[in-house]
């Protein structure tokens, strides 16, 4: 068995190695400017199964060969793979000319803020299960996402801006949950400072001794223009004791343009505070959203 285990791993090691040594001849190609036959090896390359790693290179040096023969809307995919696989990656300029550097931009500023929300989803719905480690992590990667040069103008506009701060608090929550409990403090002679008073709970519904606020004004603004496939979306808000909308974020996009619109329009909401035990409270409320047909 341990034969077996061996014989394994160094006919995966030497797997792994050649085609480390295929992307370097397409790199090679590339930079001798033979782009169709660097495309050729790479598109071979790219049937077969692949670390990650290996995977965006391929994607990546696609893109460059692509571009070079002029086929814009085919670097446009490849670069879309390489971006929803790694956000974060951007050509250097050592690495690509400005033209190719420009193409990714492009095509990061129209992806990252969609990858952003979904990202905040998915660390969300951790948070939800328990999952504090994995969250904060998904949290982290949330705020680094939004701190990138390509989406700084849009992270202070709704709705990243609102995510910005929605992923801050729960990143903080969620790691010092991950965090070992503080030793208990060393006693001391005089009275210690009365404690902070804690932030507010927001409520969410499963609590048995808690009533739902109720809609006083929760209207949804018309979807611009003429609809042709039917749109689905998720809009989350936090109603304080008042009965405002103190925070909203769309976990669910319907499209760029609609998000803004609903995010201004909640603003606006107002409710009739939801109740513990007869005393208004903080409320969590997640709303549907569904965007009809144009008949």
């Amino acid at each position: 068995m341990k034969i077996l285990l061996v014989a394994t791993f160094v006919l995966s090691a030497a797997g792994a190695s050649a085609q480390d040594a295929d992307i370097s001849a397409a790199r090679d190609l590339y930079a001798s400017a033979s782009y169709d036959d660097a495309l050729a090896m790479l598109n071979r390359l790219r049937s077969a199964e692949h670390p990650a790693s290996q995977s965006r290179a391929i994607e990546q040096y696609r893109a460059f060969c692509l571009l070079a023969l002029g086929r814009s809307a085919d670097a446009e995919q490849a670069i879309e793979a390489v971006v929803a696989a790694e956000p974060s990656f951007q050509p250097g300029e050592t690495d690509a000319s400005p033209r190719i550097r420009s193409a990714f931009t492009s095509v990061r500023r129209r992806m990252l803020p969609s990858i952003i929300q979904a990202k905040y989803a998915q660390a969300k719905a951790s948070f939800d299960r328990k999952e504090f480690a994995a969250a904060a992590d998904g949290f982290t990667q949330v705020l680094t996402a939004l701190a990138d040069q390509d989406v700084a103008a849009e992270s202070k506009l709704p709705p990243l801006a609102d995510l910005r701060m929605l992923a801050g608090g729960f990143q903080e929550l969620a790691a010092k949950a991950v965090a070992p409990p503080p030793p208990p403090p060393e006693p001391v002679a005089a009275a210690a400072p009365p404690a902070a008073p804690a932030a507010p709970r927001i409520y969410t519904g499963v609590e048995s001794n808690v009533t739902a606020p109720v809609v006083l004004v929760q209207t949804l603004p018309p979807f611009p223009g003429k609809v042709i496939i039917p749109r689905n979306g998720r809009l989350e808000v936090v109603i304080d004791e008042s009965g405002a909308v103190e925070s909203a974020v769309m976990t669910g996009s319907v499209s760029q343009s609609y998000d803004a619109l609903v995010l201004t329009a909640a603003r606006a909401w107002r409710y009739r505070p939801a109740t513990a035990n007869g005393e208004p409270v903080k409320f969590r409320k997640t709303v549907q959203i569904t965007i009809k047909l144009t008949t």
